[in-house]
């Protein structure tokens, strides 16, 4: 994949909290490290296309739905890695494609389609010999991306000047960046995960994740699961409202899927007073941009990609 500039990009938020409360916060710009693999995608990613050309494989499969951000970071990636690309998507095949399968298949991915209750089944033997039946040997990448060589990756998005921050913040999804997160930081921070997921299992998750990896966090950690709006990929009117609000008090682009749930959290535990005065706030910027297009044309919203 080569490298991206490795230093990110960091810009102060300008409406922390209420006057005089003196919390500061700043927006880690991950979602600028690259114009196609942005943000945690392509950390998640870096590892995994390294080893699957150390082990000789030319083509990468991997999972995701019609407006995945990680089916778009995957053709990308392995694009630019010289590797061919397959993406094995939930729901049947809909023509034209929407614009997220369409770039995607501009990089030359080639796609499969599986039922939803097929794709309950994705990781089962028989869909995976079934897989490699048709289309021969594959590295294979899990959906989201998360895996050991994922946390790998996700252990290189802190960079030194992110020790100063006193709390640092981002989305949960499948749990690879939080893990690859706890598994840096310094002993005095705390990372807080804004879960863009509804239910408790992600503590479990989560548990999991630093089990399987061995790591032992040093710093403080909480996940928070309050600001899901309904789910993955579920919003409210309120959640659009405040990342075009955001987007007017910033000039920052959020994403409804993960970034915009967290960074609403992250100002409403400054609001109602749970974040210490004084401290220094560092949210990540896990990019996801790119699916705003087809979100805007399915819920006939105007919400900003640049």
């Amino acid at each position: 994949m080569g490298d991206v500039a490795k230093t990110s990009r960091i810009d102060e938020v300008p409406w922390p909290g209420p006057p005089g409360q003196n919390v500061r916060l700043f927006l880690k710009r991950d979602d600028l490290l690259h114009p196609e693999i942005s943000g945690n995608k392509w950390f998640k990613l870096k590892y995994n296309l390294e080893e699957a050309k150390r082990q000789r494989y030319t083509q990468v499969l991997t999972f995701g739905g019609a407006y995945s951000n990680h089916i778009y970071a995957t053709a990308a990636a392995a694009k630019l890695s010289g590797l061919k690309s397959i993406g094995v998507v939930r729901g049947e095949e809909s023509l034209p494609l929407n614009e997220t399968l369409a770039a995607a298949k501009a990089f030359g991915m080639e796609f499969h389609y599986l039922s939803r209750t097929e794709y309950r089944e994705k990781m089962s033997l028989m869909v995976l010999e079934q897989l490699k039946a048709k289309f021969g040997d594959f590295f294979l990448v899990p959906e989201g991306g998360t895996n050991a060589l994922a946390i790998k990756g996700a252990m290189e998005i802190l960079e030194e000047k992110d020790f100063e921050a006193d709390i640092i913040c981002a989305s949960i999804g499948t749990g690879g960046t939080f893990a690859g997160l706890l598994a840096t930081a310094k002993p005095a921070q705390h990372i807080w995960g804004v879960s863009a997921l509804k239910g408790e299992f992600i503590h479990q998750e989560i548990q999991r994740l630093l089990l399987e990896n061995q790591i032992s966090p040093l710093c403080k950690y909480k996940i928070i699961s309050d600001f899901h709006f309904g789910g993955y990929a579920k919003f409210t009117q309120e959640l659009i409202d405040f990342i075009q609000y955001f987007k007017g008090i910033a000039g920052i682009p959020l994403d409804p899927i993960y970034t915009g749930k967290m960074m609403y959290g992250v100002l409403e535990l400054v609001k109602n007073g749970n974040i210490p005065e004084g401290s220094k706030v560092l949210a990540v910027h896990t990019g996801g941009l790119q699916g705003i297009r087809g979100f805007n044309k399915r819920n006939n919203t105007q919400l900003s990609i640049t």
